[in-house]
């Protein structure tokens, strides 16, 4: 069995393991840094953000010997004036010569910023030894994130954005940045990714503010606009049956595509529902698979579970569901299909 919970500081080690087995601008793969970070979690799950950007971090824990198997965020507010999220814009120009009576279309990449906040799905990862598990553990850890907006829509914006990682080498280099960043700032793939978590400017001060014309660069560079990793696939295609589609702007450090949905619009969100625990049930119960969350409290706990119907609309759950979420009857809980957005 296996719970999804807001991130503790016992996680830190686990989560800094996770974070260096990928190339991710909101997991650092540093300690101080990590611990940080999930100490700030904590305090956006208690309503404690204010006005400040939120982020909330939950891991996959299998229940029977306690190790954390994955970690997933949210990210609310993701851009602001002070720390803008940047990306490169793609557009088409087309070109036309009326004495040779011919014409290009010709793509373009320009830096922009985004300082209107909106919320990002973020920090997805499951360990390599649970990644061919029969659960589907990276499904449940990346949709007990929307059933967590649906029941606390208020505190996220309504544009979701998820930035898609792009195709990199073996050793974590990207031909884009080589022949396309690094003509201006004179830093590794690595090492400018790893700086922009903490400072945007040297971007914003280095990089050019005109359009650069796509074919300038060489095929190698080209060909990885809009490529998705292929470690990177499942959770695109998870994020497109939620309705994420792509936008016109790439990671300007990797060239991977970004995608955007409207919060409202998304099916888990949309059916995620709340409801009153009518009674516990020894054994297991013979009713509907459903995500089950936790609604109260100052954290956060989910789980894969059936739940039988009570009368006025309320819930019978099993007594192990109960003590893995550490509910009992009369509590209120959300309930989200697990089928939510799946295609039939």
């Amino acid at each position: 069995m296996f719970v999804v919970r807001h991130a503790i500081e016992d996680d830190v080690p686990t989560l800094v393991r996770l974070a260096r087995t990928v190339h991710s601008g909101n997991l650092p793969g540093d300690t101080v840094a990590m611990r940080d970070r999930v100490e700030w979690s904590n305090e956006c799950f208690a309503g404690r953000a204010g006005d400040q950007p939120a982020v909330y971090m939950f891991v996959l824990e299998e229940t029977a010997t306690g190790r954390v198997a994955g970690t997933s965020s949210l990210m609310s507010g993701r851009g602001t004036e002070d720390q803008p999220r940047l990306f490169l814009r793609v557009r088409k120009r087309e070109h036309y010569s009326r004495d040779l009576q011919a014409g290009q279309v010709q793509m373009t990449l320009q830096l922009g910023l985004d300082c209107s906040g909106p919320t990002e799905m973020g920090g997805l990862v499951i360990g390599a030894s649970w990644r061919n598990s029969p659960h589907r553990l990276g499904s449940m850890l990346s949709k007990m994130r929307f059933a967590y907006v649906g029941l606390h829509s208020q505190l996220f914006s309504s544009r979701f954005i998820g930035e898609i990682m792009g195709d990199l080498t073996a050793d974590g280099r990207t031909m884009l940045w080589d022949h396309l960043g690094r003509r201006f700032i004179n830093l590794s793939y690595v090492d400018a990714d790893a700086f922009s978590r903490t400072s945007k400017e040297f971007i914003l001060s280095l990089f050019p503010e005109g359009e650069i014309y796509v074919s300038l660069l060489p095929p190698e560079a080209r060909r990885l606009i809009g490529r998705v990793s292929p470690a990177a696939v499942p959770a695109l295609r998870m994020l497109e049956r939620q309705g994420f589609r792509r936008c016109d702007e790439v990671d300007p450090f990797d060239g991977g595509p970004n995608v955007e949905a409207d919060r409202d619009e998304i099916p888990l969100v949309k059916q995620t529902i709340r409801r009153t625990i009518d009674r516990l049930h020894v054994g297991e119960v013979d009713g509907h698979e459903c995500f089950i969350t936790t609604c109260e409290g100052e954290g956060f706990r989910g789980i894969r579970a059936s739940i039988g119907d009570g009368p006025d609309e309320s819930v019978v759950l099993s007594v192990a569901a109960a003590e893995l979420l550490e509910v009992t009857a009369g509590d209120t809980i959300g309930v989200t299909p697990v089928a939510a957005g799946e295609p039939k």
